[in-house]
């Protein structure tokens, strides 16, 4: 047992350089951060209002995506992208001390996201799409591989496999769509979300600690170099296994493993204060919700549940309860601000946790109303983005309060 400080290499918080006077940017366009935030805010309420919608009237969302390949797709490689660039091309920064894309280079990746998101609804985009979205995470790992290099960060270069990994998913996506293969789609969205997961494991183990000791002075931090490498080196190996033979006992007893792992990593890091501070208790809720849904992988491996809701415990709650509460975060650190969540963002946390709650909870109590928590966990999603975009916009486009620079 070990009481460990995260190193300062590994912080997210901004350097806080003073502002030189130099002519720059709008404030928008400084840092990965402000301008992918702001879009993954957006695109959270609008892909999942247009997606409630469409699954209520059963209608159809685009003429080259099938209706829930496109709400997994966009919900994953949109939204989940773009917070995936605006904190590497901001934590890379940060922990480099190398500027990373800014200015018309950051509003051209900005840009390539976005018409992604757009040629999905215009008819006959087939090629054109699947080449401009494929394309979206090669060029983020090449602006954020500069910085690495020339630093000599290898030991974040990790972050270069897992775009690589993310890319192949979306390719996996695209080529059955366009009719080169069959029956990848659904596997490659799985491998994605297990990806992200992957990431959220990856990060969460470095920030989380330090985020705890920061706003918490005395509180105590354990690891346990055995859980370290299970919870990570097992979740890598359930990716492995489950994507090569789901619903395998295999991929029963390493969920469960891993899970426990992930438990006992959790519990070393918690302390009582956290749940006075809002900003600390979203993360460990999100982290909490990757740990439901290893358990849920386990018990859909063995045919107790349906596949689905270990998916959505990782999707709506992992990955949207962590990024929501990081996007929340960063947003106010590197913009100079007090790391104090306003009420509106703590009803916020509050509304992404039971949009969770609804798609994961309510079709395993009540699976005869399984539209019903579609639509609730939908609206009750979009509810507490809407929230984030109306809190953060004005943060996100000004210059810092401190009158630094990014």
């Amino acid at each position: 047992m070990t009481n460990t400080r995260t190193p300062p290499s590994l912080q997210v918080e901004p350097p806080g350089a003073a502002d030189d006077g130099a002519a720059g940017p709008p404030p928008l366009l400084t840092l990965g951060f402000r301008p992918f935030f702001l879009l993954a805010g957006a695109a959270a309420v609008i892909l999942m209002g247009y997606w409630i919608h469409a699954y209520g009237r059963g209608t159809a969302v685009s003429a080259y995506y099938s209706g829930f390949v496109w709400h997994g797709h966009e919900m994953l490689f949109g939204y989940t992208g773009a917070v995936i660039a605006g904190f590497m091309l901001t934590a890379v920064r940060n922990w480099t001390k190398q500027d990373t894309l800014r200015g018309p280079a950051l509003a051209a990746l900005a840009i390539l996201w976005l018409a992604a998101r757009l040629l999905a609804f215009l008819p006959a985009a087939g090629w054109m799409l699947a080449v401009v979205d494929t394309a979206f995470f090669p060029c983020l790992g090449i602006a954020i591989a500069r910085p690495l290099l020339r630093a000599g960060d290898r030991k974040n270069l990790v972050l270069l496999v897992m775009l690589t990994a993310l890319t192949a998913a979306n390719l996996g996506v695209h080529l059955e769509l366009l009719g080169l293969v069959s029956g990848l789609a659904q596997a490659s969205l799985r491998f994605g979300v297990y990806v992200v997961v992957l990431l959220i494991a990856l990060i969460g183990g470095r920030v989380l600690p330090f985020f705890t000791e920061r706003a918490l002075p005395g509180a105590k931090i354990q690891r346990w170099r055995a859980v370290e490498i299970t919870a990570l080196g097992g979740l890598l190996l359930l990716i492995i296994v489950d994507t090569a033979a789901p619903n395998s006992l295999a991929s029963v007893l390493i969920a469960c493993l891993v899970a426990v792992a992930h438990g006992t990593r959790w519990v070393g890091w918690h302390s009582a204060g956290v749940w006075r501070v809002p900003l600390l208790w979203v993360l460990y809720l999100g982290y909490g919700w990757l740990i439901v849904g290893l358990l849920l992988t386990a018990a859909g491996a063995a045919g107790w549940i349906g596949g689905t809701l270990a998916l959505h415990a990782f999707t709506t709650g992992a990955i949207g309860v962590m990024t929501m509460g990081m996007m929340t975060r960063i947003g106010l650190g590197h913009t100079g601000r007090t790391l104090t969540a306003p009420l509106s963002m703590a009803i916020g946390f509050a509304l992404i946790n039971l949009a969770a709650i609804a798609r994961v909870a309510g079709p395993l109590v009540m699976p005869d109303r399984y539209p019903l928590w579609i639509t609730t966990s939908g609206l009750l999603w979009a509810a507490a983005f809407l929230i984030y975009v109306v809190v953060a916009a004005p943060v996100l486009i000004r210059a810092r309060a401190d009158g630094g620079s990014d």
